[in-house]
């Protein structure tokens, strides 16, 4: 992903691996991502809706533990560089800049296994 206006990461349990490392987070317009430092795994959610909006507008309960963030992030809208909520579930990830409430509302699309940085580099893709 390039451009991204905001990545962080996270660290907790793979729901892959089951081993507790870096969780990569990366949001761009077009695609958010939740990548495992440890084997790989990597989810990709893809834009649904982008508006300005009240906090917690679009949580619906998840199949698992639900990540609540606040990294510092760009934000495309009002411009200004500042602290953000980051929500991520199985199913969704919502960004929200905490200056305007401009949020951005991802859907999930797809799961797949790329190999850890150390095996063979990113960007392999094991099938």
């Amino acid at each position: 992903m390039q451009e991204a206006f905001l990545r962080t990461s996270y660290r907790t349990d793979c729901y892959h691996c089951r081993v507790v490392a870096d969780q990569v987070i990366t949001a761009v317009p077009f695609q958010a991502g939740v990548v495992c430092a440890n084997c790989g795994a990597t989810r990709v959610f893809i834009p649904k809706i982008e508006d300005v909006t009240a906090k917690g507008s679009y949580q619906k309960p998840e199949c698992y533990p639900v990540w609540h963030l606040t990294p510092e992030g760009s934000c495309r809208h009002c411009g200004v560089t500042g602290m953000h909520e980051v929500v991520i579930g199985c199913r969704n990830f919502t960004v929200r800049c905490e200056n305007c409430g401009f949020t951005h509302f991802y859907r999930f699309d797809l799961e797949y296994m790329d190999t850890p940085p150390g095996e063979g580099g990113a960007g392999k893709k094991e099938v």
